[in-house]
C-alpha cells in the first residue's frame, strides 16, 4: 500500500504537458532580483497569476513556496515567486548570516510592487501572496496603495504584532544580552541621520553575532504599527484570505489575531485553518493550501 501512496503523490506532482517554468530577472533600486514564473498548460491573459513573497531571510525556492506554486499550477493557476534582495544583488538561497545586514522590513514594498507590475503585464488577474513575515510585507505593500493594485491577497501564516513583540521579549534569552542597549544605540543613530552606521550585535533575527546597520536593527526591533498585519488589512477594501496552521509554533496566534477582523469584515477577509499543518505546510499540506487559494480566486471573479 505504501508504494501505491507514493505513486499517487508522484502522479499528483507530475507536470502537465504545456506547463512551463521560467527564471526571470528584474532590476529594482539598482539591484537585480530573481524570480521563477510557473505557468499551467492553458496560460493566457485571463489565467490567475499569484505573486509569491517568502518569509524571513528565506528565498523563492524554499519548500513551502515551491510546494504551493507547483500545486497551484496543477489547478490551472500561474505563480511568480520572487526572492527579496535584502540588499544583495542576485541573491539566492537562505541569507548567509556571515554577511553583513543592511536591509529593512519596508524594503520589500518596492520589490513586491515591481514584481506585481511585471505580473500585470502577463495576466488580468493578479493576486499577492505572502508567507510568514512575507505576509506582513505584502500587507505593507497593499496598505501603501490608495487603490488596490491586485485582485486579492493571500496571507499564509502571516506574522502578527504579538509574534514581533515576542521576538523582542525573547532577545535576552535567545542571545544572552538584553535588547535595550542595542536598540537605543540603533534608534539614536537613525535619528541623527547615521542609519548606515555598522553595529556588532549578539543577534539579529535568526543570526548570532551579526553585523548590522543601525537602520536594519531598528527596523526589525522597534515596536511599529506596521508590524500589526491585521490592522493593515482592516484599512483595505480588497478581498483577503488568511490561512493559519493549527500546529504553527512560529506564529501560533494567527487565528486569534485575525478572527475579529474576519468576523467584522462582511466576508471581505476570510480566515481558514489547515488542520495538523505546521508553519511550513510541508508535503500534502501544500495541496490543502492550493485548494483554498483556488476556491478564493473563483470567488473573486
Amino acid at each position: 500500500m505504501r508504494w501505491l501512496m507514493g505513486l499517487a503523490v508522484l502522479l499528483l506532482l507530475a507536470r502537465p504537458a504545456g506547463a512551463a517554468e521560467q527564471e526571470l530577472e528584474l532590476s529594482v533600486d539598482g539591484r537585480t532580483t530573481l524570480a521563477t514564473l510557473r505557468t499551467p498548460a492553458a496560460m493566457g491573459p485571463d489565467t490567475p497569476l499569484v505573486v509569491m513573497t517568502h518569509g524571513t531571510l528565506a528565498h523563492k525556492d524554499m519548500e513551502v513556496i515551491q510546494g504551493v506554486a507547483k500545486a497551484l499550477e496543477q489547478r490551472g493557476i500561474a505563480s511568480l515567486a520572487h526572492t527579496l534582495s535584502l540588499g544583495i544583488d542576485r541573491r539566492k538561497g537562505m541569507y548567509d548570516c556571515a554577511v553583513r545586514h543592511d536591509h529593512t522590513a519596508g524594503d520589500a514594498v518596492a520589490e513586491i510592487g515591481a514584481w506585481v507590475e511585471k505580473a500585470k503585464a502577463m495576466s488580468r488577474q493578479v493576486f499577492a501572496f505572502g508567507h510568514s513575515r512575507g505576509g506582513n510585507q505584502v500587507a505593507r505593500y497593499l496598505a501603501a496603495n490608495e487603490t488596490s493594485p491586485v485582485a486579492g491577497a493571500v496571507l499564509l501564516a502571516p506574522a502578527t504584532a504579538k509574534a514581533e513583540a515576542d521576538l523582542r521579549a525573547s532577545y535576552a534569552q535567545t542571545y544572552g544580552k538584553p535588547l535595550e542597549p542595542f536598540l537605543e544605540q540603533a534608534t539614536k543613530a537613525v535619528a541623527a541621520g547615521r542609519g548606515g552606521e555598522w553595529m556588532d550585535v549578539p543577534g539579529f533575527i535568526y543570526c548570532r553575532n551579526a553585523v548590522v546597520t543601525a537602520r536594519a536593527f531598528a527596523s526589525f526591533y522597534v515596536a511599529d504599527a506596521a508590524q500589526d498585519t491585521a490592522a493593515l488589512l482592516a484599512r483595505m477594501k480588497l478581498p483577503v484570505l488568511v490561512l493559519a496552521a493549527t500546529k504553527d509554533t512560529v506564529v501560533p496566534d494567527v487565528v486569534a489575531s485575525f478572527a475579529p477582523l474576519a468576523d467584522s469584515s462582511g466576508g471581505r477577509v476570510q480566515l481558514d485553518k489547515i488542520e495538523d499543518a505546521d508553519h511550513f505546510f510541508r508535503d500534502l499540506f501544500a495541496e490543502d493550501v492550493a485548494d483554498r487559494i483556488a476556491e478564493f480566486i473563483k470567488q473573486t471573479r
